[in-house]
């Protein structure tokens, strides 16, 4: 028997009111909610949960998400649990993020994994726009396979897509494919047979001026952090510091990325972290 697919579209907007970032606006259609705004930092930055109730994403499956940072306003925005991508009789699903930061306002975007199935057809894609004086902080982590059961991705593929904008320029364009039989699973110079990976980048801000020291002290801090139970590496390009890494579980890929978060936060964004709650429940 065959089921309807979900279309899904999540619309928030994110504004400065005085010394508030409050979330102005916010329009979904289809199971892609918000949950109540939190302010545990104080006024200055807005965080929100971003919930899809289905708790996963069949094949056919469409999310979109529009997310929009006004002028001085501070999002974070993140994710209850893991987002699973189920096995697929042959339907594309897809997830397409758009997000416009527009001056001197701040975007966290910092989702927990995706548990990508065997015999999974996915696309992740994500589009950012910042404008002068804009700052980013995001990442993405894959799991291939559901590692716990013992399940490995041997089938299916799946498309990651991420274009990076400053000013309308493109300063940052990664697309790739992977599919179950493809080599690079296996290769030393793809994943080297580990099970999860991910990508993490910091845009805009000081990442503008490679000469400036306080982005020398930022690499600085982020090349510190040890990996010891995989790989990373920080790669600093023209207006954008990218981080990898591979890992054998995605709990301990995402506490890296959660310690480089942590460790980078107060230099580049000029606070220090503030773990949201729903990471340890």
């Amino acid at each position: 028997m065959m089921t309807s697919a979900w279309q899904a579209r999540l619309e928030l907007e994110f504004a400065r009111r005085g010394a508030r970032s409050l979330l102005t606006h916010r329009r979904h259609c289809g199971p892609l909610v918000v949950q109540k705004t939190l302010h545990p930092e104080g006024e200055e930055i807005c965080h929100a949960i971003i919930v899809h109730p289905p708790g996963g994403i069949a094949g056919g499956d469409k999310l979109e998400m529009q997310i929009d940072v006004g002028n001085d306003a501070r999002a974070l925005l993140t994710t209850p649990g893991a987002t699973k991508w189920y096995r697929s009789q042959g339907a594309q699903s897809d997830q397409t993020l758009k997000a416009r930061v527009a001056e001197n306002a701040v975007l966290e975007w910092l989702p927990q994994e995706n548990i990508i199935f065997n015999a999974a057809e996915a696309t992740l894609a994500t589009q950012m726009r910042l404008a002068a004086g804009a700052r980013v902080i995001g990442w993405e982590i894959v799991c291939l396979g559901r590692a716990a059961s013992g399940e490995r991705f041997i089938q299916g593929t799946l498309i990651q897509q991420m274009d990076l904008f400053l000013d309308d320029r493109l300063i940052w364009r990664e697309h790739g494919r992977l599919s179950g039989d493809n080599p690079l699973l296996q290769s030393q110079a793809g994943l080297g047979g580990q099970v999860v990976y991910g990508t993490m980048w910091l845009a805009g801000g000081q990442a503008e001026d490679g000469a400036e020291p306080a982005r020398r002290n930022l690499l600085d801090t982020l090349r510190g952090i040890d990996f010891c139970a995989g790989d990373s590496a920080v790669t600093p390009l023209p207006h954008v510091v990218i981080i990898r890494a591979l890992a054998p579980s995605s709990e301990t890929l995402r506490a890296h990325f959660i310690r480089l978060w942590q460790a980078a936060r107060l230099q580049f964004l000029g606070r220090e972290a503030m773990t949201p709650r729903i990471w340890t429940t």
